[in-house]
């Protein structure tokens, strides 16, 4: 059973470092969250450290970019994972090939596509029309009002031809302030479920804890993951994903899941847990927004 907290500052002193989601938590795609910031400086004014774990498919500095323009201090956070890193890095190693069709808004998602210097010899990547590409590389839906399902013809032909597609971003929706956008792994859901082979890099999969990780020990800090608190609203990628590293988790219920949790302040606590037994999910506690 899940523990409803009214504040994250009731057990933040239990870690050291946390893993916060940010859309959603931090900022609802327009603009910062003030007491949700608040909250993070006061853990860091603390001692603790902030990784954004974020399953953005923009790159490290776009992201930091981003949270500029929606008011977010700097002074909130310490570091920066984002599943667009993670997956750019699959991707300069070829794991979809070297001709690549690309899904997304190009003039929000260019920046994944230029080159890591991590990498001693990064594949030269080419972008090309479908019938050309050895695989896809997934940023997004072309539109993300449009149902994923108008995606359908393209999908079927890239799995006629075996192409993998590299999911930039597993989150499947996003509320852009009051408005809800479809996400890349939408887009990848519904390549696998037509037979399609998808490749995710985001939460709730291993390969952005791993990075989350290693920013940690890039700032000097090893924690163990028992002094780990994840924190987000996404229940099947927050909160699935720190269930899956044995990680803690704050479930911030007012997010994505609002109304199957009836949350205004908080959550009530009949529909949590009736919503928490349908996802077959066990966040270590709840709130309904990050404060």
């Amino acid at each position: 059973m899940t523990q409803i907290i009214t504040a994250l500052s009731e057990v933040s002193n239990r870690y050291d470092a946390l893993f916060v989601d940010l859309w959603g938590c931090v900022h609802d795609g327009v603009k910062a969250l003030p007491d949700a910031v608040a909250a993070l400086q006061d853990y860091r004014r603390k001692g603790g450290i902030v990784v954004l774990v974020t399953n953005s498919p923009k790159p490290r500095k776009g992201v930091e970019a981003q949270l500029k323009l929606f008011g977010v201090a700097e002074d909130a956070w310490d570091t920066i994972a984002t599943s667009g890193d993670s997956a750019r890095s699959a991707m300069f190693r070829g794991v979809v090939g070297q001709k690549v069709f690309f899904m997304g808004e190009w003039d929000r998602d260019e920046e994944f596509f230029t080159p890591l210097k991590l990498l001693d010899d990064p594949l030269e990547i080419a972008l090309v029309d479908l019938d050309e590409a050895e695989g896809i590389v997934c940023c997004g839906p072309f539109d993300p009002m449009a149902d994923p399902s108008d995606l359908r013809p393209q999908l079927l032909y890239a799995k006629q031809k075996g192409l993998k597609l590299l999911c930039a971003n597993p989150d499947i929706v996003v509320d852009r302030g009051e408005v809800r956008e479809w996400c890349a792994g939408a887009v990848a859901r519904l390549y696998t479920d037509m037979g399609g082979e998808s490749l995710y890099f985001g939460k709730p999969h291993p390969p952005i804890y791993d990075l989350a990780r290693r920013r940690l020990y890039a700032l000097g800090h090893v924690i163990p993951d028992s002094n780990i608190l994840a924190i987000g609203d996404g229940i099947q990628t927050d909160v699935k994903g720190a269930m899956g590293e044995d990680i803690d988790s704050l479930f911030i219920s007012g997010g994505l899941a609002r109304a199957d949790t009836k949350t205004t302040v908080q959550p009530d606590p009949e529909a949590l847990n009736t919503y928490l037994q349908r996802e077959m999910s066990a966040p270590t506690y709840t709130i309904g927004q990050l404060r």
